[in-house]
């Protein structure tokens, strides 16, 4: 446990001087970490300063000095939200617009140097960063409605239909055409795409669609590797089958393959239980629940 433990804490410190978390001018910009993680995180349209400090840990005391110093940099303001007078609306100005682009230049060829000096190691060195990263931002993990069809839902489903290739002897590549011809079934009002959102990496997806009237089909459930044995699948399931109650379906059903037997124990432990077929290969295996 000792050596486990210092071997924690190097990594840490080696973080830390890597990421420039000590200076105090970051990555040559002239503020600190803290302040820049701010304006990071503060929007053109507006952000809720409440959900930047949480989102941070950052106490009110020090949340107000550093968007303070943003506003005296002309680089943010902050009003009240006339909506709703207990919220504080952070803004980003046209000039800090600008510095957020220099800071992102300046991160992705740091980001790019590091990813090259791991070499031909550079796959284990990201998937274990992704690993971490996932692990750290475990608490403020959340997950969001989106279109089946934006960037980062079909990033979600090819790495979930190239899982589906690798493991299942049966699938075959023309099963499983990107775009869907059928993604228009995934849109509200009688369906629904979701993806889990670790910080700003899609690590989950997870998708509805009616079968008819009160029955609706949960497909496309896929969370990354280094999400997994966190508890996201059964996250996943349980929000999809609350859009499902929302929308008003008493009935669900999935069907799946029996190579994926960590789903299939997921859903036993569910309370799904065994139908006759009504799809076709690749699956193998037919579930339902009422709901």
């Amino acid at each position: 446990m000792l050596d486990a433990i210092a071997r924690l804490r190097r990594f840490n410190r080696a973080v830390t001087r890597e990421v420039g978390a000590l200076d105090t001018s970051f990555l040559g910009r002239g503020r600190p970490l803290g302040a820049a993680r701010v304006l990071q995180l503060v929007r053109p349209e507006g952000t809720d300063v409440a959900l930047i400090r949480d989102r941070l840990g950052l106490d009110s005391g020090l949340m107000s000095r550093f968007l303070r110093s943003l506003e005296r940099e002309g680089l943010a303001t902050t009003a009240t939200d006339p909506a709703d007078r207990r919220r504080r609306i952070a803004r980003l100005t046209a000039r800090g617009a600008q510095e957020m682009a220099a800071y992102e230049a300046i991160g992705h060829d740091r980001a790019a140097r590091l990813i090259a000096r791991a070499g031909p190691r550079a796959d284990e060195v990201i998937a274990a960063m992704d690993l971490i990263a996932t692990i750290l931002n475990r608490d403020q993990l959340e997950i969001r409605p989106a279109d089946p069809t934006s960037p980062e839902a079909l990033a979600c489903q090819q790495a979930y239909f190239d899982e589906i290739l690798a493991r299942v002897p049966v699938a075959r590549p023309e099963y499983f055409p990107l775009p869907d011809p059928g993604a228009d079934s995934y849109r509200p009002p009688q369906g629904r795409f979701l993806i889990a959102w670790s910080d700003d990496l899609p690590v989950g997806c997870v998708g509805l669609r009616a079968l008819d009237h009160t029955t609706a089909e949960i497909k496309r459930l896929w969370v990354h590797a280094s999400a997994r044995g966190q508890g996201l699948s059964r996250r996943m399931m349980a929000a999809i089958e609350d859009e499902a109650r929302a929308i008003g379906y008493q009935h669900l059903r999935l069907d799946t393959n029996s190579a994926l037997t960590e789903a299939l124990r997921l859903y036993h432990a569910s309370g799904w239980t065994a139908i006759p077929a009504y799809t076709t290969p690749p699956a193998d295996v037919w579930l339902s629940k009422s709901i």
